[in-house]
């Protein structure tokens, strides 16, 4: 067993950990804005990790689309969860109790004062 194959196997299981954690998260946490937490973070990380696991076998040419995969992952899991958390807000789902503070109220109240 050389120090590649060591490497890839300490990737992937701790991508698989990260995982298992995020899904534990999604389905233990209380509100949408702990759950989106538990759905981007831990998911995009163990993602990256898995592909970095198993790009370490292939030739250049096939782990540089593992690459993009992993940029691809990073760059619009937190587009999309700002906009499930903005949905969620807008619509209730969040308590707003547990948040410390509170922007969007602001922006949302300042929207609605405007005309039309």
């Amino acid at each position: 067993m050389s120090w590649l194959d060591l490497f890839s196997a300490v990737c992937l299981i701790a991508g698989a950990v990260s995982c298992l954690f995020g899904a534990i998260g999604l389905l233990t946490f209380p509100d949408v804005a702990a759950r989106l937490q538990a759905a981007t973070k831990p998911q995009t990380l163990g993602l990256v990790l898995i592909l970095l696991g198993s790009a370490v076998h292939l030739e250049v040419r096939y782990a540089s689309g593992l690459i993009l995969v992993g940029l691809f992952q990073a760059i619009t899991a937190p587009v999309l969860a700002q906009l499930v958390g903005r949905a969620a807000y807008r619509a209730g789902s969040v308590r707003r109790e547990t948040l410390d503070t509170d922007h969007l109220a602001r922006r949302i109240e300042h929207e609605r004062g405007r005309t039309l």
